[in-house]
């Protein structure tokens, strides 16, 4: 079995900086669970907080179910994953200015950021906010598995 993240470190490794892969319910026919990388921001102890647009399938279907799930990986050995779910605590709409700029320098910088702000500067009317609280957490850190066999 491999070993899971303790409750700390996850939350620190949630925090870090990784491209998440929002997941949510899908209620089409025929269609599995809905898949998406997007930009999040998460502080230990806080919400998930991820924007997109507000006509989009995504926070469509965000809004149907209630509740989304996100993973996060590390992508060198020995490698580790943190995937959270829990129920959306709010939609701001129209999207959170504030939250934007934050997941901007985040993602880019401060360099870069305020140019992809004004590049896309439709965004913050045509996008929303969800908040979701982590409610069921699944890690696990290869490390020590990895180990054994090295």
């Amino acid at each position: 079995m491999v070993p899971a993240i303790p409750t700390g470190e996850r939350e620190r490794f949630l925090a870090g900086l990784h491209v998440g892969v929002l997941g949510v319910a899908d209620t089409r026919p025929g269609c599995a669970p809905l898949l998406a990388p997007v930009w999040y921001r998460y502080a230990p102890g806080g919400e998930v907080v991820v924007q997109t647009g507000r006509d989009s399938i995504k926070a469509r279907l965000i809004r149907e179910a209630g509740r989304f799930s996100i993973c996060v990986q590390d992508e060198t050995p020995p490698y580790r994953y943190v995937s959270v779910e829990g129920p959306v605590t709010a939609c701001l709409d129209p999207a959170d200015p504030e939250e934007r700029e934050a997941m901007a320098v985040r993602y880019l910088g401060a360099g870069q950021a305020p140019a992809y702000l004004d590049a896309t500067r439709d965004q913050l009317t045509d996008d929303v906010t969800f908040r979701m609280r982590p409610q069921r957490w699944r890690t696990a850190d290869f490390s020590a598995f990895a180990a054994s066999f090295s």
